[in-house]
């Protein structure tokens, strides 16, 4: 038994992940780019490719992302382990650059809530808001309120937090 606890005990900051899937309300609340209305929105998040012409750059989002690993007191403070995620996506309107629209999303295991299930439920958002199906300011509530809640609401209640496959076979080939 005491074997099993000192090999429980080297392991455990190894597993050790990020406390919760979703943010700090304090510090990081949302925030939207002015840019982005319901009246601009054909010629903005509905255009494709869109987000690319405002997503900033790793040189900007790396530093952040190890500084806000140290702010929010994650145990696992391996940056790989986290992507700097926008809590309102820039498909539909988030602030690019805003450190109240950023934080290091824990990407976690498929059975966990994590980067990857988010990213499904952007996809999803963002089709909603293009088609009017749901208004722009609704959408971004949801992702800033509880992505969670909004995930069951418009993928279901079972949880897909497993890596894309178009970023399975991206990651595997640059490595």
């Amino acid at each position: 038994m005491r074997t099993l606890l000192m090999i429980a005990a080297m392991f455990l900051p190894l597993m050790a992940r990020a406390q919760s899937p979703l943010p700090n309300r304090v510090m990081t609340p949302g925030a939207v780019n002015p840019a982005v209305t319901a009246q601009t929105i054909d010629n903005t998040i509905c255009v494709r490719g869109w987000t690319r012409t405002v997503r900033p750059p790793a040189h900007y989002t790396e530093p952040l992302k190890k500084a806000q690993i140290r702010s929010y007191g994650y145990e696992d403070r391996r940056p790989w382990h986290y992507e700097e995620d926008h809590l309102i996506p820039l498909d539909i309107g988030g602030s690019p650059t805003s450190p109240l629209n950023l934080w290091p999303e824990p990407h976690l295991g498929p059975e966990q809530w994590g980067s990857y299930a988010k990213d499904r439920l952007e996809a999803r958002m963002v089709r909603l808001v293009c088609r009017h199906e749901i208004s722009l300011h609704r959408a971004q509530s949801m992702m800033a309120e509880n992505w969670i809640a909004a995930y069951q609401r418009f993928i279901g209640p079972a949880l897909d937090n497993s890596r894309p496959r178009r970023w399975r076979d991206t990651w595997t080939q640059g490595r």
